[in-house]
């Protein structure tokens, strides 16, 4: 679940209150290639390796699962170059993102270039066990709790955003 934000400070202090665990500070260069099923993207964070991801999920205002696959890149710079050749860069998204943990959700506050700023919850539901019902009720507690307004509510990524 994706929604924008009214204040980044009002979130952090929510976050701050319900969160489980603190991850921290990250700044995150995310280029999105063209490609015809799904959505792929090299993210290069501060510090970190850098890791191609590609993910599906429907383009939806309500919490919807997300299917992904992560590769961790070792030259981001020759990957971005060849990639961008052979399938097109889309679009280059730079943001400030803070980690806060609630159980098995990831919160992230973003603070992203020319956008705005959003915070956009991710339920990892990593057994096969896991129950998906848990997880859309853990992301509307988490709503709740953030006065998350359904016309904030966003359908698609930032690499889809103008």
């Amino acid at each position: 679940l994706k929604a924008r934000l009214s204040s980044l400070d009002d979130a952090r202090d929510v976050a701050r209150r319900v969160a489980t665990d603190y991850v921290g500070m990250q700044h995150q260069v995310d280029t999105y290639f063209s490609c015809q099923t799904g959505r792929l993207k090299l993210r290069e964070i501060d510090g970190c390796d850098a890791q191609l991801i590609w993910y599906a999920r429907a383009d939806q205002s309500e919490a919807r699962e997300s299917n992904y696959s992560l590769l961790e890149v070792s030259q981001p710079e020759q990957m971005k170059q060849m990639l961008g050749v052979a399938l097109g860069i889309r679009r280059t998204v730079v943001k400030h993102r803070e980690i806060f943990l609630y159980a098995n959700v990831r919160i992230h506050l973003d603070r992203v270039e020319e956008l705005g700023c959003f915070l956009e919850f991710e339920a990892v539901m990593a057994d096969p066990d896991d129950d998906p019902a848990q997880g859309h009720a853990q992301l509307q507690w988490l709503s709740q709790q953030f006065g998350i307004a359904s016309q904030d509510v966003l359908a698609n990524s930032y690499g889809d955003m103008e």
